[in-house]
């Protein structure tokens, strides 16, 4: 029973993922994958019940987790490139040829389908830049960095450059380059800051 329903999550996501939701009915993920319409009824409620079950599985993406009182800038700025390195690798994993623009697509119908997406996942963003700035205050404090930025300003622009591989990765369509691209923003922006 639980192989069948993670079998459909898994198909279904392929079908989302190169089409869109609008353009993917329970009939057309029927067909694919071969079971009865019926049969899908039994595991999930409705194609919304689906998509949220795709989009919880194959969108859980986590944050690096560090303690931000014992964590100095320039370890978080090296442990944000290791957690994005594994978050792409998780998200691409199996994608012969990566389609990023098919996954921003994607991301796009959740803000439109998935009722709470967006409340869960800016409270998850709030967190974030929250935890960041009180990296910086600690990293002021200690001498790590300049005293003269306003810190909640700075721990946006992290958050800012951690979102901004979406373009990276449209453009080149490489989860390398995109790591590599992060890795010499993060360290400019550190080099900047630092005394």
């Amino acid at each position: 029973m639980t192989d069948t329903r993670e079998y459909i999550i898994d198909e279904a996501f392929k079908l989302f993922l190169n089409h869109s939701y609008e353009a993917v009915s329970i009939s057309i993920i029927s067909d694919a994958i071969g079971l009865t319409k019926g049969a899908l009824y039994h595991h999930f409620e409705n194609k919304e019940e689906l998509f949220r079950a795709v989009i919880n599985k194959h969108f859980n993406i986590s944050a690096a987790t560090v303690d931000p009182d014992n964590t100095t800038l320039k370890e978080y700025t090296e442990q944000c490139v290791k957690q994005t390195q594994h978050i792409l690798k998780g998200l691409f994993a199996g994608d012969e040829k990566i389609l990023p623009l098919s996954y921003v697509s994607l991301i796009a119908d959740c803000f439109r389908h998935y009722k709470n997406f967006a409340e869960e996942k800016f409270g998850f963003v709030d967190k974030e830049v929250k935890i960041v700035k009180r990296i910086l205050d600690n990293a002021i404090e200690r001498g790590e960095i300049r005293s003269d930025i306003d810190t909640n300003i700075v721990a946006m622009q992290f958050f800012s450059l951690s979102i901004g591989m979406a373009g990276d990765i449209i453009r080149n369509s490489s989860i390398d380059s995109t790591i590599d691209s992060m890795k010499m923003q993060l360290n400019q922006l550190y080099n900047l800051l630092k005394i």
